[in-house]
């Protein structure tokens, strides 16, 4: 009698990353619209940006326990379109800045609920491929920061940002009426934790040791320099250099494109060679293309600079999947959990990028790569200070202990 292959999931959840996350990636496309209207300054986007990123970290880490703990994940990954419709949609009619940071705040942290329970179930079906299955969803999201400014930066020349903001929520809704039929086909939970006080004592010593430190850190400066890129090249590319709303969208859309197509491939061949040198040479060679990018913007060559940006930006967005299995298989076999607790701290503390980012760009929006230089290799330092196995596979029934 044949057993039939369990059904990979790793399309679909790729697609239902891309429906959740197209309203929150666009964001650094409408903000300079949103700006605008509101009569906001550099810095203030900043903030409104690193808003709703630390309102996505509220959404990671319960949601990866959560993960761990549920026998039924489909039900919850279905509820997490319709959060993000929810959100953004009231967020489209907010009439001043906090109440409109708020609202995306709120929509972000049902889009980052996303995240943990879908990722948890896909390397936990590819142990051996963790990374290369984390990159494979990890197109789904970046090509929504490629279709997402793509879409928007051609409505808002002609429809408000609040109208806009409405329409690219449909993709989101359509996958939540698909889930509400598909949710019982997506596998149950095998092993469910049994979560208490000694296991989240577990789950604290494990990233407050000496090594949990170190990886916090490099995740940490890694997203910081990442998200002080994203969200300043289209505010430099409008108002530095006067480029349109769809001019913007495009040049920002190839730029992320490139990194997403990378993700799986970058993905494994860490599951190969290592994640250590993996995560070292992308990070270093961000923060070279990154001082370049400051160093050229001084001769006025436009082209020169873009190249470099588009560098540094694909190189960040490529390690990343690298970087959430690490993450994985340092915490061992908690991996909703993990996931929960690295897309958080990317996302919370990372949002920190926006916040300086928007800061030092008030001076001279070149800054803002000066700084993301700067933070990509402090990522290199910090992963330098790291033990990581260099033969993933040889790994796969190891728990992994702080040292």
């Amino acid at each position: 009698m044949s057993i039939s292959k369990p059904r990979s999931w790793l399309l679909p959840f790729s697609v239902g990353h891309f429906a959740n996350d197209i309203a929150p990636v666009s964001l650094v496309v409408l903000a300079p619209a949103i700006a605008l209207e509101m009569d906001l300054s550099t810095a203030e986007v900043g903030l409104l940006l690193a808003l709703q990123g630390w309102g996505s970290a509220l959404g990671f880490l319960p949601a990866g326990l959560v993960a761990d703990a549920t026998l039924n994940r489909g039900r919850l990954l279905m509820i997490t379109f319709w959060w993000v419709v929810i959100g953004y949609w009231l967020a489209s009619l907010a009439p001043g800045f906090w109440l409109l940071a708020f609202l995306l705040a709120f929509g972000g942290s049902g889009d980052a609920a996303w995240h943990p329970l879908a990722t948890s179930i896909l390397v936990q079906q590819t142990p051996s491929r963790r990374a290369q299955a984390l990159g494979i969803h990890a197109i789904g999201g970046t090509l929504s920061a490629v279709v997402g400014p793509l879409i928007v930066g051609f409505l808002l020349t002609m429809i408000d940002w609040r109208n806009t903001l409405q329409l690219i929520t449909l993709p989101a809704a359509l996958m939540g009426v698909w889930f509400i039929i598909q949710m019982k086909h997506i596998p149950l939970q095998t092993s469910r934790m049994q979560w208490n006080r000694r296991e989240f004592g577990v789950v604290i010593k494990t990233w407050a040791g000496s090594k949990g430190r170190r990886i916090v850190l490099m995740m940490s400066t890694y997203h910081m320099a990442m998200v002080a890129l994203i969200s300043m090249i289209p505010l430099y590319l409008q108002q530095d250099k006067g480029l349109s709303s769809s001019e913007t969208g495009l040049i920002y859309a190839v730029m992320v494109l490139v990194g997403a197509l990378a993700q799986p491939y970058v993905g494994k061949l860490s599951d190969r060679v290592g994640r250590r040198k993996v995560i070292l040479s992308f990070n270093g060679g961000a923060a070279v293309a990154a001082f370049a990018a400051y160093a050229v913007d001084s001769t006025s060559n436009l082209f020169a600079v873009l190249a470099m940006l588009l560098l540094s930006l694909a190189l960040l967005q490529g390690v990343r999947a690298a970087i959430l299995a690490a993450a994985v298989e340092f915490a061992g076999s908690r991996e909703g959990a993990a996931l929960g607790f690295a897309f958080s701290l990317m996302d919370g503390i990372g949002a920190v990028g926006a916040l300086l980012a928007g800061w030092v760009a008030g001076y001279a929006f070149s800054n803002a790569f000066l700084l993301a230089g700067t933070l990509a290799l402090l990522a290199m330092f910090a992963c330098l200070s790291v033990a990581m196995p260099s033969s993933v596979p040889a790994m796969e029934n190891r728990q992994n202990q702080p040292t």
